[in-house]
């Protein structure tokens, strides 16, 4: 089955809009995003700040902003999105 051209936009799940905190605002903007931009516009800050551990990369060195939000120095790429998802509200 083909899915049909005029299919609604999705809006569920990862696509739901989030209010982030103001700690994550600080780094995403403060208007409401879907959770996939949230994720996304933190992985263009750690990108453009050089904040991956260059030893080891799937290891985030937070910066003073990234403090805020994760509550710690460094985490792993796969604990990021439990820190997130504390910052943002449906």
């Amino acid at each position: 089955m083909a899915k049909e051209p005029t299919a609604a936009p999705k809006t569920g799940g990862i696509h739901a809009p989030v209010q982030p905190s103001p700690e994550l605002g600080a780094i995403v903007g403060n208007d409401r995003l879907p959770r996939s931009q949230v994720i996304s516009k933190v992985w263009d800050y750690i990108k453009s700040n050089n904040l991956q551990n260059p030893a080891n990369k799937r290891e985030i060195l937070a910066d003073e902003k990234l403090k805020k939000v994760f509550g710690r120095d460094k985490v792993t790429m796969f604990e990021m999105n439990k820190y997130i998802a504390q910052h943002v509200k449906a």
